[in-house]
Parts: C-alpha cells; sequence; structure tokens
C-alpha cells in the first residue's frame, strides 16, 4: 500500500487537499469522486526511509491526542475530520504522518479499532480493545476520556520511578568519575613523590590503591570489557523468557525497591482492569490484556494462571490469591467488588490508594537512596585519600 498527496475542488468551489494511503491511484480518484470532489492532482509520494529508536510518540502526545479526540467527538466532528484537524496541528512529526495514515485507512472503510491495530507501538492492544468496545456500545467519546485519565495517571506514576531514581544514578556517575580521575592523575602523583623519598617501605592500604592505579591504567580494557560484558550480558538474559522472570523476581525481593515495585504492579494491575471492565470489555480479554502490561514476568505468570482459573469457572479473588503477587487486602477488596457486582469502582478504589501509596513509597526511597549514596561516595572517595596520605601520617610521626 502506498500514499498519495491529493488536490481536488468541492461542489461549492473550495481548494481541499490531503493524503490517502491506497493501492494505486485509481482507487483514490474514485474515493474522491464518490464524495462529490472534482480531482485536479493524485501524486504518489516518495516512500522515505525512517531510522527511529521506539515509537517516536511519547506518552504525552497520545494522553493530549486522546483527550482533544474526545472533545471533538462529543461535539459532534466527524472522525475523518477529527483526525485530518489533529494531525495537522500535532507538532510531532511522525504522530501526525500516523494520525493521517489512521484517517486514510478510516477513509477506506476499515473501523478505527482496527485502523488503530496497524501502528501496535503507538496504540497498545489496552487502546485499541478500550475503543473497539467505545465503538461497539456507541460510546467512543467516554472510552477515550476513560483512556486519557488512564494515561494521565500512568504518566504520572513513570515520572515518579524516574525522579527517584536519577539522584542515585547522577550520584553513582559523579562517583564514577572521581574515583577514576583519581585512579588515573592523582595517586600516580602521589606514588612519584614517594618514590622520590627513597626506599621506605609504604603501608598496606597504600600499596593496595598503588596497584589498583597501575591496574586501571595499564588494563583499562579489561574494566571497560567487565562493564560491557555485564550490561550485554543482563540485556541479552532479559530478552530471554526465563532470564526476564528471573530478573524481574529478584527486583521484586530486593529489600528497599522490591516493596515499591510491588506496589506499582498492583496500582497499574488495579487501574487498568477497573479501565477495561468499566469499558465493557469481557472479563478474561481484560485480564489477558492486563496481563501483557504489567510490566513484570512474573505478575504476569500470575494472572494468566488466574485467568485460566477464572475460564474454568472459579471466582476471581480465589486465584489471584493462589499467585501470591498482590496482597490480601487488595485480593478482599475485589472479593467484594465481586459479590456486590461494583468490580470496576472497587479496582478504581484500590488504585487510588496504592497510588498514594506509590508516592509515600517513592518519597521514602528518595530519602533513603541518598544518605546511602552520599555515604557510599564519601567512604570510596575519603579511603583513596586516607590510603595515599598514611605515608605522610607516618613520616610525620617518625619525625616527631
Amino acid at each position: 500500500m502506498a500514499k498519495f498527496q491529493w488536490e481536488a475542488t468541492t461542489r461549492t468551489g473550495d481548494k481541499r487537499k490531503g493524503a490517502m494511503e491506497a493501492d494505486n491511484a485509481e482507487i483514490v480518484e474514485n474515493r474522491l469522486r464518490a464524495d462529490g470532489m472534482t480531482i485536479n492532482r493524485v501524486k504518489k509520494e516518495p516512500r522515505a526511509i525512517n531510522i527511529s529508536f521506539g515509537s517516536g510518540v511519547s506518552p504525552k502526545d497520545l494522553q493530549i491526542f486522546t483527550r482533544q479526540l474526545a472533545t471533538m467527538i462529543d461535539a459532534g466532528l466527524p472522525l475523518v475530520q477529527c483526525l485530518d484537524i489533529l494531525a495537522n496541528q500535532s507538532p510531532n512529526k511522525i504522530f501526525a504522518r500516523i494520525l493521517t495514515q489512521v484517517k486514510g485507512s478510516v477513509e477506506g472503510g476499515a473501523t478505527f479499532s482496527d485502523s488503530l491495530r496497524k501502528h501496535p507501538r503507538v496504540f497498545d492492544d489496552l487502546y485499541v480493545n478500550l475503543v473497539a468496545a467505545g465503538e461497539a456500545g456507541g460510546i467512543l467519546d467516554t472510552i477515550l476520556n476513560r483512556l486519557a485519565i488512564y494515561i494521565e495517571k500512568n504518566v504520572k506514576l513513570k515520572g515518579q520511578i524516574k525522579s527517584a531514581m536519577y539522584y542515585p544514578v547522577g550520584i553513582l556517575v559523579v562517583a564514577i568519575g572521581v574515583i577514576a580521575v583519581m585512579l588515573v592523575k592523582v595517586i600516580p602523583t602521589f606514588e612519584n613523590m614517594y618514590r622520590n623519598m627513597g626506599n621506605a617501605e609504604l603501608p598496606q592500604a597504600t600499596r593496595v590503591v598503588i596497584g589498583i592505579s597501575h591496574g586501571f591504567i595499564n588494563k583499562w580494557y579489561l574494566y571497560v570489557g567487565t562493564i560491557a560484558g555485564v550490561i550485554v550480558g543482563s540485556t541479552m538474559m532479559r530478552r530471554t523468557e526465563r532470564g526476564r522472570e528471573i530478573f524481574d523476581r529478584m527486583l521484586l525481593r530486593l529489600p528497599v525497591i522490591g516493596p515499591t515495585l510491588r506496589k506499582i504492579v498492583v496500582a497499574r494491575f488495579t487501574r487498568t482492569l477497573g479501565t477495561l471492565l468499566a469499558s465493557g470489555v469481557p472479563i478474561l480479554d481484560a485480564l489477558d490484556i492486563c496481563a501483557r502490561t504489567s510490566g513484570n514476568k512474573v505478575v504476569e505468570k500470575g494472572i494468566f494462571r488466574a485467568r485460566d482459573k477464572i475460564s474454568e469457572g472459579h471466582d476471581m479473588a480465589g486465584p489471584l490469591a493462589d499467585s501470591r503477587v498482590f496482597p490480601s487486602m487488595v485480593v478482599q477488596m475485589i472479593g467484594v467488588g465481586e459479590q456486590t457486582g461494583a468490580m470496576d469502582q472497587m479496582l478504581n478504589k484500590i488504585a487510588d490508594f496504592y497510588e498514594e501509596e506509590v508516592d509515600a513509597a517513592v518519597t521514602a526511597m528518595t530519602s533513603l537512596i541518598e544518605p546511602i549514596m552520599m555515604a557510599f561516595l564519601g567512604v570510596v572517595v575519603g579511603g583513596l585519600i586516607i590510603a595515599m596520605y598514611l605515608p605522610i601520617f607516618k613520616l610525620a610521626g617518625n619525625i616527631n
């Protein structure tokens, strides 16, 4: 399928232009004539070579698009016109091109959800299935508003995690830089000074630090190779099913980070499931989507096992409790939601509670990591400095 740029004149004499995806120019011309337009020009757009990492569309772009589309549809504008307006005003050129392709697909007779499904790197299963439910129920504007709220909360959650990690990562980078400068520049200067002082025996700690400095300068490639090997090895391990499960299980068991990650997982699961059930998505399909968007392989397997049990006729609370992933309070509240028939409302209440818990946990984790990282930096750098000054202290003692 190729992309064609077209220009045409309406019955009222207005000039229009746009882009459309089709197998050939004749299909584009037939579509324009069916809309009552006089064709001025149809030209095939040359295929561009795009090299990009990721989808090129941020969650913020998606959230703004979803909110604006919901407002336009609620105001009564046709879907194709909404997509055309949003594509033309989008500052993100990649997203604008994708929206133009979606609009062309809708004009070609495809449903909105099927058109979105052609771009899985931008519109995931959750988004597409909710849109499909909204189309089937005639409540697309309501569904899009729920999606916008969900994306907003998800973006906020990810932002909290990133902000919590900025400080320790920054301290770690500074520590590595300071240690490298000391090993390459400072310690060799002290070594030359002690060598010029004669054959005095240096303390053990000083000899160890000088040995580390020699190893770092002369065999730096071993250090770099080891770090690169660890990074590449862990990346390759995470790409395997078993490796990612081991890695995710280790993260959940870490002393400080583990409980916070578990709260994040619970908040994401309950928010996603509550949004899907409130939009009319069947429970088994909703659990399938929740499992694949959980972000943790251990949680994903637990949800899939619970889904299988539910498909056999069990209730939801029991299989979730057997998975040992979710806290007992969450399982009990889900059980109450099942009995009262207000599952979606109960799930959203759980999500609100755990999002507040995540706020508090991230703040506590940040306040705990800061002194630990500062103490680490002080011990390492201070230890190197003390080790190099020990001969001077010993010399001063001998003079006295």
